[in-house]
């Protein structure tokens, strides 16, 4: 061990220990000729010991990677002192400390500041993915990031990287640390490669986002929002994508991460149930203009004054059902009250059978007390319609989008004649609601024939010709929508109701037609390049591959 005031070949002045570790030691030395700190890594000789060999040629190859690489966010190797019992390598000094020491100070980080930290070190692993051959860090865990004094982070310890041999079928040395070290780290999986770094940094998230370290027990990586639900559901995604198993299931390089990490609000569930239902922004020329939702707050009127007031604080506090609804009754010509219902009643992505009778309800009447506390049902959507008729349409656009593609109910037939009693007072705004009207009524009449068990028919093939005439209208009109996450919604939208009427179908179009639909939708589904909805497009056209299979099958049955 150098003690304080060492000089070592004759320029570093050893000026204290700053690190330790099982074979190694690390000083802070001044360089007296430059008048520069370095940070010094000393590692021991020791002759007949094998585990002494194994950490003496890592911190070699170690040290003669390094040398070869100039990126900010890791530190520079400038020196290489070999002595008969000591090795010593000298590099920049990284003033800060590490996340591990951050963690233990603080705790669980805001996912916020995590995220930027993420992407520096993606573009870090990125730069080393590149290198001629890649080189692989294996070792990402919030013990070997740095963090400065200005905010920025840098990674240090390159103790486990490797070049990346592409001939290799597995890696020779099982190196990393459990809890953050991907599966193939430890044998059985091939070698390890960019996806392996993509898996630790994936865990060191976790651990930074959470406060809950992978290498104590319970010893898995959970959904984050499992331990603090007001965490991204976003992030969640990126997190448990990169930690997959499989590395096939991960991201496949770093940039592919870096995406994610920059949208990763566009992955948000909250996000992408908005975007889902921005159906409505369907362009065509008849397309409503600008909504004029709310009633201004100036009125001329002292008590027009106080309505608005008492609706905003009303508003702002709704927690409930009720809450939504003495708001409609204060002001039921504006449209804030109605969608953020909506909204609230499906926030979890399900609009339950008893949250539809909620809804219904508007339809039927908002019931209110008068002043002498008797009910009495007022007509609120009644009252919309007269006065803000374009926010009407826009209310009843918004819930048939809720009762279509969230409501709890599994058979396609109530999904739909649900939503058309909401969609048939918007058709004129939104041509799109019309057709979806068309197929509700297709259904519901195919269902009333199979009901009285009628096969066969005029009528019945009549009715499956409509719908499929819809069908393919729908798939027409979808090529308008500019919002991806809409056209994904209607590409399954078709899926599933060509996989129910497979058989039927095929008495009033040709097996070609349908397969030809369905292949459309999937090469314009896998023509869409970001890859934040990759799982859902893949998912699309798995379903899709299944429907063709169901539609040949029922073609061979059909020739026997």
């Amino acid at each position: 061990m150098a003690e304080r005031g060492t000089i070592i070949e004759g320029k570093y002045e050893v000026l204290k220990l700053i690190g330790k570790g099982g074979m190694s030691k690390v000083y802070l030395a001044m360089d007296k000729n430059l008048n520069k700190q370095w940070a010094i890594k000393e590692i021991e000789r020791k002759a007949y010991d094998k585990n002494n060999e194994v950490v003496v040629a890592s911190a070699m190859a170690e040290a003669n990677m390094m040398k070869k690489l100039d990126y900010p966010s890791l530190p520079r190797i400038v020196d290489i002192i070999e002595k008969e019992n000591v090795i010593y390598v000298v590099m920049d000094y990284i003033e800060g400390e590490t996340l591990s020491s951050v963690l233990s100070k603080e705790g669980a980080q805001p996912q916020e500041v995590v995220i930027e930290w993420a992407k520096e070190l993606c573009r870090v692993l990125d730069y080393l993915h590149t290198q001629n051959p890649p080189i692989i860090y294996r070792d990402m865990k919030p013990a070997n990031v740095m963090l400065k004094p200005d905010g920025n982070v840098t990674l240090i310890d390159f103790g486990t990287a490797r070049e990346f041999k592409e001939k290799n079928l597995a890696d020779t040395t099982c190196l990393g640390t459990v809890g953050y070290a991907a599966p193939e780290q430890f044998g059985g999986m091939g070698q390890t490669d960019a996806r392996t770094d993509i898996y630790c940094l994936g865990a060191t998230l976790y651990h930074l986002v959470t406060g809950k370290n992978p290498c104590e027990p319970p010893y898995k990586i959970s959904p984050i929002r499992e331990i603090n639900p007001s965490l991204s559901s976003g992030l969640e995604r990126i997190i448990l994508k990169c930690t997959q198993r499989d590395p096939k299931d991960r991201y496949q390089s770093c940039a592919e991460l870096m995406y994610a990490l920059e949208h990763y609000n566009e992955i948000d569930d909250k996000f992408r149930k908005k975007q889902k239902k921005k159906l409505g922004a369907f362009l065509t020329t008849s397309i409503l203009t600008v909504l004029c939702s709310t009633v201004s707050a100036w009125g001329y009127f002292s008590a027009e004054n106080k309505r608005t007031e008492n609706y905003d604080y009303i508003l702002k506090s709704a927690e409930s059902y009720q809450d939504y609804c003495n708001a409609i009754l204060t002001d039921p010509e504006r449209t804030d009250a109605y969608l953020q219902m909506n909204d609230a009643m499906i926030q979890d992505f399900v609009l339950s059978k008893e949250e539809a009778q909620q809804m219904l309800t508007l339809q039927m009447g908002v019931e209110e007390k008068d002043r002498q506390g008797f009910s009495k049902k007022k007509d609120v959507l009644k009252e919309l319609k007269e006065k803000n008729p374009e926010g009407y349409e826009k209310v009843c656009y918004e819930i048939g989008n809720s009762f279509l593609f969230y409501y709890d109910v599994n058979v396609n037939r109530d999904r739909y004649s649900s939503a058309k009693n909401w969609f048939k007072e918007c058709v004129k705004s939104y041509p799109i609601a019309q057709v979806y009207c068309d197929i509700s009524d297709c259904l519901d009449l195919i269902n009333q024939y199979s009901e009285a068990k009628v096969k066969q028919t005029d009528k019945m093939y009549e009715a499956y010709g409509t719908l499929w005439e819809k069908v393919t209208e729908l798939k027409k009109k979808e090529e308008k929508f500019e919002d991806v996450d809409a056209r994904l919604q209607v590409w399954s939208e078709i899926n599933d109701i060509v996989n129910e009427q497979v058989v039927p179908f095929l008495e009033v179009t040709s097996s070609n037609d349908l397969i030809q639909l369905l292949n459309d939708i999937s090469d314009e589904a896998g023509n869409i390049s970001k890859s934040v909805i990759k799982e859902d497009i893949d998912e699309l056209q798995d379903k899709i591959q299944s429907t063709i299979q169901k539609i040949n099958a029922a073609q061979e049955a059909g020739k026997k």
